[in-house]
């Protein structure tokens, strides 16, 4: 070997066992017949062996029932972290971590497929994230933000929403749609507008609302935009608390601005709304619902708001 120190002394001057430097040095020594005198242990050239060995054991490279499962997820819509997390809530044999799977959709067999369409950011290459900036409140009077109880902010209480528009291309007038997301289960619900006037938008939330328990709808957090004005016949119709960001501020309804990234890749600007049936958008929000998600404990939206709504109907009864 051409070290010029022992393999014991090696090992004391790193700390490790004798036996674990004589297996490195074992596994990844360059070994040339025909020249004898160049053999031995070069650092590039184990780093690559280990390279090398490593993408052999790659799980999904190693087992194809495992790469087909997550890639029909994630061609379904689901992230490389819900697959991660879902396999482990079900307990499978063989899991993968997100990382594996991120690393899987940017290698040349997911190029090939272009999986990288089917990820959150639907990006060619991958690129750092960096967090995102905060802004700072402003203050103003009761029905701001910054009076809605603790319990409300920090998800402790279920039946409270969010609610915001999703705007298309004007070119295809003043339609648009309403999206409303539970706080605690992040169940979303959506519904088209043909106008953004406030009092047809508030009777579509009341008809949405107004069969659920009165503990399932305590609360709806608005940004100030001319559509949701009509809120006092919102709270007359069904008793529903209202609350409004601060002006520029739709940071503060982060749920519901979320959701609506979501569901872009179902309803982008592109689409003119007048065109969605009644029944696309019940299909998109069931897809939506059913997607597990990480701050769920990789349970879906649905399973969380029906285990929620069932324990405050047994309340009520």
């Amino acid at each position: 070997m051409r070290l010029g120190l022992s393999a014991t002394v090696i090992a004391e001057k790193l700390g490790r066992h004798r036996s674990t430097i004589f297996r490195e040095l074992r596994r990844n020594a360059f070994e040339d017949p025909q020249m004898p005198d160049l053999s031995g242990y070069y650092c590039v050239t184990a780093n690559e062996m280990a390279r090398e060995r490593r993408a052999k054991l790659r799980k999904l490279a190693r087992f194809s029932h495992v790469r087909q499962s997550v890639i029909e997820r994630n061609m379904h819509g689901w992230s490389p972290q819900q697959i991660a997390g879902r396999m482990r809530l079900e307990r499978h044999a063989i899991c993968v971590s997100y990382e594996t799977i991120y690393k899987f959709a940017y290698s040349a067999d997911g190029q090939a497929i272009k999986l990288w369409r089917h990820l959150p950011e639907r990006r060619a290459r991958r690129r750092p994230r960096y967090a995102r900036q905060r802004h700072g409140r402003r203050f103003s009077p009761e029905l701001n933000i910054l009076h809605r109880p603790d319990t409300v902010a920090e998800r402790k209480q279920f039946g409270h929403w969010e609610c915001d528009l999703i705007q298309f291309r004007k070119k295809f007038g003043k339609a648009n749609g309403t999206s409303l997301v539970e706080r605690l289960s992040r169940f979303a619900v959506f519904l088209r507008n043909n106008d953004r006037q406030s009092k047809p938008i508030m009777d579509g939330l009341i008809e949405v609302l107004q069969p659920l328990p009165q503990a399932a709808r305590r609360s709806i957090t608005f940004d100030r935009g001319t559509e949701f004005s009509e809120w006092p016949y919102l709270q007359a119709g069904i008793g529903t608390q209202t609350w409004f960001c601060d002006p520029q501020s739709p940071w503060q309804k982060g749920t519901v601005e979320n959701t609506n990234g979501r569901v872009r890749k179902w309803l982008s600007r592109e689409i003119d709304p007048l065109s969605i049936t009644d029944g696309e958008l019940k299909d998109i929000c069931d897809r939506l619902n059913s997607t597990p998600r990480k701050c769920l404990g990789y349970r879906t939206p649905a399973e969380v708001f029906r285990k929620k709504l069932l324990a405050q109907m047994r309340r009520v009864g």
